[in-house]
């Protein structure tokens, strides 16, 4: 299984980004989700959207981030707005497909005026 992740970039704070994280299988109703690490941080759950559709967030992008699949494309997505020199990260999207959680190679967010 593969991922790949794609869409990061350069932006300044209170503006958007959106991540796209596409699947090489057929990614049905896995949980799925993205994480983040920052320089000197631990790896941090951003978002996840679980078998039921229900989806979770981080105190920290709660009403901010939207996570959200399409099935048609095997992609994962996170709509992030409203960003914040804070969401500086690399983000990874991930996957469990029965015992087995997959990563993507991650893409750099940089928040910064």
């Amino acid at each position: 299984v593969q991922l790949q992740a794609s869409g990061g970039g350069l932006v300044q704070p209170g503006e958007s980004l959106r991540l796209s994280c596409a699947v090489s299988e057929n990614i049905g109703n896995n949980f799925m989700a993205w994480y983040r690490q920052a320089p000197g941080k631990q790896n941090e759950l951003v978002a996840a959207i679980l078998r039921t559709g229900n989806t979770n967030y981080a105190d920290s992008t709660r009403g901010r981030f939207t996570i959200s699949r399409d099935n048609a494309k095997n992609t994962v997505n996170l709509q992030m707005n409203s960003l914040k020199p804070e969401d500086t990260a690399i983000y990874y999207c991930s996957i469990i497909i029965g015992n087995q959680k997959y990563w993507g190679q991650g893409t750099l967010v940089t928040v910064s005026s």
